[in-house]
C-alpha cells in the first residue's frame, strides 16, 4: 500500500475534484456528515444502480422495498437496538481524545497515543427525535434498512406473490450517533445502505443455486482462529472446503460469494480484498454466524460488506412483540413456518471510498493523477474537446450526438494535454478530439484513459463503438485506426 495516498489526502483531493465535501463547512462543519459534489453524486449513484440492477432487477427472485427513515418506536425495541445497539465510551488518560470500542475490545487495546482507556459508559448510537407538537412522543432515525424489510416482510410477501426462496431489496439512508466519527467517510453518523434479507424455508439446507464454479471459488480468509492466534495471516481457502469445515451453511456461502464477487467485477484488486470471519465474542445479537468483507485501506484492514446469517431471530421478535403473524404457509408440509434470514448488507459510502482508493494512481510518467475507475462507474463516460476553439461549434455537434446516451462534458479550455489530465483525474474513460482533419474525414480522435492510446473512429460509428467499449463488448485497439 505504499504508493496509496492517506484518508487525510483522500479527503482533499475528494473536495478539490468535487467528490465530497465537509457538510455546512461554511459554519465550520459538524463532524460525520459529508455532503456529495458533482462527480460525488454520480459514482454514488452508478454504484447504488449497479448494485440494483446485479441483486434486484437482474433476479427473479428478489423485490424491492423505500421504507421511512422514521418508524414506531416499538420497532426497535423488537429488534433489540433499544437495548442492545450500544458502544463502550472510553477516554484516553494520556491524551484525553474521546473514542468508543467495542465490548469485546475492553482492557485489550489503547489509544494511538499509546495511553490507557478510561471507560466512561455504554452509550446507545440512535438519534432521538420528537414525532408531532407534544414533547415525550419519542422515535429514532432508523440505525439500519434491515427492519424496514422485516416489518413489511409479511405484506410484500403477499402482494409480490413470492414464495420462499426470496430476497427483499432496499436502499437509503441509515443514522448512527457515533461517538468518535473518524476517517472521512469510513464512520459517519449520517450514510447509506444496501441490504437484502433473503427468506429461506427453515429446513431448507440446500441451495441449488450454488454451483460447481462456486464451490472451487478461492477467498482470501482470515478465521476466527488465525484472529486467536493474532498473526493477523490469512489463508487461501475454497468456498467448498469452508462449507466442508462447517463454517457456514450454503445459502450463507452462496450470498458470501455473489457479493465478494460483486466486489471483483467492480475492479477492485484481489490482493487487497479478504474475509474476516466474525470471533463469536463479536457476534451481533441477532447473528449465529458472520463474515465480513474487507479492504486494505491505507489505515488497515476494514469492513466494507458484512454477511450475517440472522435465522429466525427478527421474524420473530417482531411477531412476538406486535402481535401479528410473520409466517407463511409452506404448500409442499401444509405447514405455517418463520423463514430463517441471511442478509448481505453494504454500505454504499465504504464502497465508494473501496472504488476510490482502488483506483487511484498517481502517475509519475503523465505527470497527474489517473483515477482509474471501472467504466460503468465513471462519473463522466466521455469528453469531448475541440483542438482549438474555431472547432467548438463542429465538436459541439459530436457532443450532442452522444449526451442522451452517455454522460458527457464538453471542455474547450486549455491545451488538449491539460484537457487530458483533468478527465484522468475525474475518472473519464474515454475523451474525443475533434480537430481539422475531422472537417475532411468526418471522423474524430479517441482515447483510452488507462493506456492513452488513440483510434481514429468514424462519427457516424461513435455511439456504437463507445457504447461497445463501455461493455467491454469491443477492445480499444480494435474499435478504429490506431494513431501510431
Amino acid at each position: 500500500m505504499a504508493d496509496k495516498i492517506n484518508i487525510e489526502e483522500m479527503n482533499i483531493f475528494c473536495k478539490k475534484k468535487g467528490f465530497v465535501y465537509s457538510n455546512s463547512e461554511i459554519y465550520g462543519g459538524i463532524a460525520g456528515f459529508f455532503d456529495y459534489g458533482p462527480l460525488g453524486v454520480e459514482l454514488k449513484n452508478n454504484i447504488k444502480q449497479d448494485w440494483w440492477r446485479r441483486f434486484v432487477k437482474s433476479r427473479e427472485d428478489v423485490v424491492g422495498i423505500d421504507g421511512a427513515i422514521i418508524s414506531h418506536p416499538k420497532v426497535w425495541e423488537a429488534s433489540g437496538h433499544v437495548e442492545n445497539f450500544n458502544d463502550v465510551y472510553v477516554k484516553c488518560k494520556k491524551c484525553k481524545k474521546p473514542n468508543k470500542i467495542d465490548k469485546n475490545e475492553v482492557g485489550k487495546i489503547k489509544c494511538e497515543c499509546s495511553g490507557e482507556y478510561d471507560v466512561i459508559g455504554d452509550v446507545n448510537l440512535m438519534f432521538k427525535t420528537n414525532v408531532g407538537p407534544v414533547e415525550g412522543n419519542i422515535a429514532y432515525l432508523r440505525p439500519e434498512t434491515a427492519q424496514l424489510i422485516f416489518t413489511n416482510f409479511k405484506i410484500v410477501s403477499e402482494t409480490s406473490r413470492a414464495k420462499l426462496p426470496f430476497g427483499i431489496a432496499q436502499q437509503g439512508r441509515a443514522f448512527r450517533n457515533e461517538i468518535s466519527p473518524r476517517d472521512f467517510l469510513f464512520r459517519c453518523r449520517e450514510f447509506e445502505q444496501m441490504e437484502i434479507e433473503f427468506f429461506i424455508h427453515p429446513d431448507e439446507k440446500k441451495c441449488p443455486l450454488l454451483k460447481k464454479e462456486d464451490i472451487d471459488f478461492e477467498f482470501q480468509l482470515l478465521s476466527e482462529k488465525d484472529q486467536e492466534k493474532d498473526d493477523g495471516c490469512e489463508l487461501k481457502i475454497t468456498l467448498g472446503d469452508m462449507l466442508k469445515k462447517k463454517m457456514l451453511g450454503e445459502w450463507h456461502a452462496y450470498w458470501l460469494k455473489e457479493n465478494y464477487q460483486w466486489f471483483l467485477d467492480l475492479g477492485i484488486a484481489e490482493k487487497d480484498l479478504r474475509l474476516r470471519e466474525h470471533m463469536k465474542d463479536e457476534l451481533a445479537h441477532y447473528s449465529s454466524a458472520c463474515f465480513d468483507i474487507e479492504y486494505r485501506y491505507p489505515f488497515g484492514w476494514k469492513e466494507v460488506h458484512g454477511n450475517a446469517d440472522r435465522g429466525q431471530y427478527d421474524l420473530g421478535k417482531h411477531q412476538e412483540v406486535s402481535k401479528k403473524s410473520m409466517e407463511l404457509f409452506d404448500e409442499e408440509s401444509k405447514k405455517k413456518v418463520i423463514p430463517r434470514v441471511v442478509e448481505p448488507s453494504q454500505g454504499v459510502d465504504r464502497a465508494f471510498l473501496t472504488v476510490l482508493f482502488d483506483a487511484y494512481e498517481d502517475d509519475k510518467e503523465r505527470g497527474n493523477i489517473v483515477l482509474k475507475l471501472h467504466p460503468k462507474l465513471a462519473p463522466v463516460k466521455v469528453g469531448v474537446f475541440p483542438l482549438v476553439n474555431k472547432l467548438n461549434d463542429d465538436a459541439r455537434k459530436v457532443y450532442d450526438i452522444l449526451k442522451d446516451d452517455f454522460a458527457c462534458q464538453f471542455d474547450s479550455s486549455g491545451s488538449v494535454g491539460r484537457r487530458y489530465a483533468r478527465a484522468d483525474e475525474a475518472g473519464v474513460p474515454y475523451c474525443i478530439t475533434f480537430d481539422f482533419d475531422s472537417l475532411e474525414d468526418k471522423s474524430v480522435t479517441v482515447r483510452d484513459r488507462d493506456s492513452t492510446k488513440q483510434v481514429r473512429v468514424e462519427i457516424e460509428k461513435l455511439n456504437q463503438v463507445i457504447s461497445g467499449l463501455l461493455d467491454s463488448k469491443i477492445e480499444f485497439d480494435k474499435s478504429g485506426k490506431l494513431v501510431e
